[in-house]
């Protein structure tokens, strides 16, 4: 290990009392959210004022503050985007910005903002090559995928250009999906997870024929614990971070304190086994290593395992019309303890009153609040936070020095953003038929070259399989899609096939993500179309990505008219559309042992879902597809240029549909 290099411990803090823990404990860097623009809105998060005198409380105990505003940034959002980043550097100076929308490193920029820009794992740069991308749209750290096992790490470690750092989880909860590569909230119910509302509808029960109803999708928490060592050799891994702005300030001082043993002490017997008793007191999730260890990946979802987070102490008894539990260790006034899963109708967080002791009896209050339907027996009861007296001494003694650090001053905002130039009103040269209108270009995605002739003009995902199926002439005329994830180890696969595709004819290619252009820096005949995985939602994006090389972009499903209307006023860009076709409820590196391929599985409301692997992804789809075709003409109207119907062969064991979504076509997305 240089003796340069160590590590920072990344705190969260979704409130006060988590950021002065955090504050307790040492923690190099604490990470936290605003009322707006971040990806944890169920958090308390914090007002600029709050924040502020926080903030220099930090300053002046050596610890960093970073900002989370890693949402998606809506058209209608850029300018009180970019007037809170004014405010922030005005009365914050937070270290850094974490962002993962395009628009706010150009916000960033524009408002005078002087700190870092971190790339949030939400951005998805999750190949080696991408990194050199980042760095040329001015980020200063990369925040690395949940999914990675150690020798991708150093993969990525070792393409890193000097003068960026990367960032790694190494405690916390983890999606099932890919950051970035979920919208299953979203497609059933607009609460979208790229816009910080996600309602983890992957932590819910699902069924599998006639099998009983089992968590197949929820996983356990990410705990590198004493794995973390190897990371200490990398020197371009500069932070370590432990997720849960949700969680209370316990949780926040006992992992902060357990890592930091971890990263001080790495040849230590006793530190280590103080450091995983700490881990153990924290009340997160039963946790794994998951995929980190590659010759003994854990596979982080075991369905017939505890996944609700807190620590199990009880369930449920009745004594005639009472309700009661004896927990498994003793609770003390203050700590908060969950009845029911998260998920669970009428599940709710008590504050505990008076101590309890081990095995001694505490009711559950009645509460005119509680309308649902009543708890029966049998039902677990989660320990979720704690309040140790040291602990709130500790926390209360930092919250009287912040009178010493007083909020300033709050000024408003005049920040502006300087729009980027409209890109030229060009008439479509592609040929069409069909409903479309000779100024438009009807695109059909295929898995597989289809039998015999097809009116839009055919795209295919860019595999080996498939480039050797299709004729010279239909390479020439096809889009070449990538994929929405590309992994460390596949960046020579999909350099080698692009070169074949070239070879072979090809001539424009749909990136799925922006850090995809590194692979056409020293091909610039190659026409470069924004895939619609690349989340783009704004003019500010459309112009990072113009300058990266992209002539057209293709928007998501996921936007509603209303965003898609402000998108469309003078886009530096050509757009296009996924307007039809199988779109994905997430893609996923995970995948129980007890989830079968192409087979319907069933959430509590009957939703259909089934799972198909593509490389080393695992694709879950809706058993329904998105179809906005009727509103062709409206987006017609708007200026888009290209409609897109992803097709996907439909699984034997599915049933046919009998409904099709328009998505949030109709919603205002949150």
């Amino acid at each position: 290990m240089s003796k340069k290099h160590i590590p920072e411990i990344m705190a969260p803090a979704g409130d006060k009392n988590a950021f002065l823990a955090a504050v307790a404990a040492g923690a190099d860097a604490i990470y936290v959210g605003l009322k707006h623009f971040s990806a944890r809105m169920q958090a308390q998060n914090f007002s600029i004022s709050e924040l502020a005198q926080l903030a220099s409380l930090g300053r002046d105990r050596g610890t960093k503050t970073y900002v989370a505003m890693n949402t998606l940034v809506k058209p209608q959002d850029v300018e009180s985007a970019g007037r809170l980043i004014d405010r922030l550097q005005q009365n914050v100076k937070p270290y850094a910005l974490i962002v993962q929308d395009l628009a706010m490193l150009t916000l960033a920029k524009q408002a005078g903002y002087t700190g870092e820009l971190h790339l949030s794992t939400l951005a998805n740069v999750s190949h080696p090559a991408g990194l050199e991308v980042a760095r040329k749209l001015g980020a200063n750290r990369v925040v690395l995928p949940r999914e990675l096992n150690l020798d991708e790490v150093k993969l990525m470690a070792d393409a890193c250009p000097k003068d960026l750092d990367l960032e790694i989880f190494v405690h916390g909860a983890l999606c099932h999906c890919v950051s970035g590569r979920c919208y299953w909230s979203s497609y059933l119910g607009g609460k979208s997870g790229l816009r910080g509302r996600c309602v983890q509808p992957c932590r819910r029960l699902y069924t599998r024929g006639k099998e009983q109803p089992e968590r197949l999708f929820s996983c356990s928490d990410l705990s590198l614990d004493v794995l973390t060592k190897p990371l200490l050799s990398m020197d371009r891994v500069a932070a370590w971070k432990i997720e849960g702005r949700k969680k209370g300030p316990h949780y926040v001082f006992y992992t902060v304190k357990a890592y930091q043993m971890l990263r001080d002490n790495p040849q230590d017997a006793q530190a280590k086994k103080t450091a995983m008793e700490l881990l153990d007191q924290a009340l997160g999730r039963p946790s794994s290593h998951s995929l980190f260890l590659p010759q003994r990946p854990f596979q982080p979802i075991q369905p017939k395992e505890e996944t609700s987070s807190g620590r199990l102490i009880g369930e449920i008894r009745r004594d005639q019309k009472k309700l009661y539990f004896e927990p498994r260790e003793q609770l003390e006034t203050g700590d908060l303890v969950r009845v029911g899963y998260e998920d669970q109708p009428g599940h709710r967080t008590i504050p505990i009153r008076r101590r309890v002791p081990k095995r001694g009896r505490m009711d559950i209050p009645f509460s005119r609040k509680h309308t649902g339907p009543p708890l029966p027996t049998g039902t677990k009861v989660f320990l979720v936070d704690r309040r140790e007296p040291e602990l709130v001494k500790q926390i209360r003694e930092l919250e009287k020095e912040l009178d010493f650090f007083p909020a300033p001053e709050m000024k408003e905002s005049t920040f502006t953003p300087t729009w980027p130039k409209a890109a030229p009103r060009t008439r479509n040269k592609g040929k069409s038929r069909g409903k479309s209108s000779p100024r438009t270009e009807a695109v059909s995605l295929f898995r597989q070259p289809p039998r015999g002739k097809t009116w839009d003009r055919p795209a295919f995902w860019l595999e080996r399989s498939v480039l050797g199926k299709v004729a010279g002439k239909d390479t020439a005329r096809a889009q070449w899609w990538l994929p929405p994830v590309i992994w460390p180890d596949e960046d020579k696969k999909y350099r080698s096939l692009i070169k074949e595709a070239v070879r072979k004819g090809a001539r424009e290619f749909v990136l799925n993500a922006p850090w995809q252009a590194a692979y056409f820096e020293d091909r610039k005949n190659a026409v470069l179309t924004a895939g619609p995985f690349c989340n783009t939602a704004n003019k500010l994006a459309l112009d990072v990505l113009r300058s990266l090389g992209f002539s057209s972009a293709i928007i998501n499903p996921e936007l509603p008219l209303e965003d898609l209307q402000g998108l469309a006023q003078n886009p530096p860009l050509p757009l296009g559309f996924v307007i039809k076709g199988m779109w994905p409820f997430g893609i996923s590196r995970f995948l129980a042992d007890a989830v079968p391929f192409d087979e319907a599985i069933k959430s509590p409301m009957n939703e259909v879902a089934f799972v198909r692997k593509y490389g080393q992804n695992n694709w879950i789809f809706p058993g329904w597809e998105v179809d906005l075709t009727k509103e062709a003409r409206t987006l017609e109207r708007l200026g888009f240029k290209t409609f897109v119907t992803m097709l996907e062969p439909w699984p034997r064991n599915v049933p046919r549909p009998t409904r099709t979504s328009e998505f949030n076509w109709r919603l205002k997305l949150l």
